[in-house]
């Protein structure tokens, strides 16, 4: 495959202004500067005099030696926190800004979807500015008539289609800024998180749209904090951080180095406090959480091992139900499982007592290799909100010879392993 993005040593500076305001001073300085200025402005009265706010300035580098190349049928997820540097990133490749260091070098035609609206006049309608923003990605009239009725069935929309897009919502912008992107074949398809404001279902419709365009030789790049669909549609992904490109390569690969920066390690004795006084809960208070694995405090268990979760918690007030789960989810936040009492013991809370312990024991935890969280959600109907105490320990699954012939099941076969009896 031929490269179609080369990226080298790129930066984007920035100046941030400052307003600096005077320090404090005694009566008498002040006395005495009103006096000079006075007398200043008497003397000259056509200086300028500088004015108790002063401004300062400050570089600041959004992307800094960033390097990379993408090739012809890529798909390339850009992940990273708020603020790394991902959206400057993508309007330095739609030339959208100049880059203060570097180069770039792209081959073939690009189109941007980069936010609600980009290249749409709001006074002109649907239809006008289906063939404003060809115009603006380079198609000429007849191409965009040949995919005008397209662009419209996708977008969903015909109703609307001439109507003035100032009135359109933010929903109905996307859908249609993203039809006119995705069907007018450009080699180069950019897309940032704007997809997120579209519903479920026209997002998975995108997705499939990208695909395509993806399957036939053009290349997308893709902005998303949605792991998992970066997980399920990218070949290869960049992370960014503070400016700076921390990991390239398989999406996989990037994808757990993001996560080792986002994770919180509590022990495995984990103190629940932290999340006090924030949230109080009179009816039932979570107040440290324990992991056992044959009869050991630890929060690394084997493929097909025991484990034991133990909860501390405390009640001020009785009631008379609670609604309790502590949820297993992977690295990506997906909810593998829950475990619940409400559904083997519906009236378990009448043998609560102010101050305990509830342990849950899972006699063979048939978790494929890897790194998963615990969730504890709690829940008093009538009373109180649903809490969520989201990844109050983790919890490391290591391969293990679960059936006992020496070979090891692999995680790409899934995330749940079974023991099963066959007959042949």
């Amino acid at each position: 495959m031929s490269t179609v993005i080369t990226v080298e040593n790129l930066g984007k500076k920035y100046t941030l202004q400052h307003q600096q305001r005077e320090q404090y001073t005694a009566l008498r300085d002040v006395i005495t500067n009103g006096v000079r200025n006075l007398s200043k402005k008497i003397l000259s009265p056509f200086t300028p005099h500088s004015s108790p706010l002063t401004a300062s300035q400050e570089d600041f580098w959004a992307l800094k030696d960033v390097s990379f190349e993408v090739k012809q049928g890529d798909r390339v997820g850009i992940i990273g926190r708020n603020g790394a540097g991902k959206s400057t990133l993508l309007k330095i490749l739609s030339r959208i800004t100049e880059p203060t260091t570097g180069s770039i070098r792209i081959k073939g035609r690009v189109a941007s979807l980069l936010e609600v609206g980009t290249g749409f006049h709001p006074e002109l309608t649907g239809r006008e500015n289906i063939f404003l923003n060809g115009a603006i990605l380079g198609m000429g009239r007849a191409e965009i008539r040949k995919k005008f009725d397209e662009i419209v069935d996708f977008a969903e929309i015909e109703k609307f289609l001439d109507t003035p897009v100032k009135r359109y919502s933010s929903g109905m912008y996307v859908r249609l800024a993203f039809a006119v992107a995705a069907h007018l074949e450009p080699e180069i398809l950019i897309v940032d998180e704007v997809l997120a404001v579209g519903d479920a279902q026209f997002q998975a419709k995108c997705l499939e749209k990208m695909k395509r365009v993806s399957a036939s030789g053009r290349t997308v790049m893709f902005v998303s904090h949605n792991l998992g669909v970066v997980s399920s549609f990218c070949n290869h992904s960049i992370l960014i951080s503070d400016g700076h490109v921390k990991s390239q390569g398989e999406t996989g690969t990037v994808i757990a180095e993001y996560m080792k920066q986002c994770q919180t390690v509590h022990a495995v004795g984990a103190d629940l406090t932290f999340c006090y006084p924030y949230m109080y809960n009179e009816f039932f208070m979570p107040l440290k959480i324990e992991l056992l694995s044959a009869g050991c405090y630890t929060n690394v268990v084997g493929m097909g091992s025991n484990l034991e979760v133990v909860i501390h918690y405390y009640r001020k007030k009785l009631t008379k139900y609670l609604k309790l789960g502590i949820h297993i989810v992977d690295s990506l936040g997906t909810v593998i499982s829950v475990l619940s009492p409400n559904q083997q013991y519906p009236n378990f809370i009448s043998s609560l007592k102010n101050i305990g312990t509830i342990s849950c024991k899972v006699p063979c935890l048939n978790l494929m290799s890897g790194d998963y969280f615990l969730n504890i959600h709690f829940e008093i109907p009538g009373f109180t909100e649903a809490y969520c105490l989201e990844k109050t320990t983790d919890l490391h699954i290591v391969d293990n010879d679960i059936y006992g012939t020496g070979v090891i099941p692999s995680s790409v076969h899934g995330v749940v392993v079974f023991i099963a009896d066959w007959s042949f």
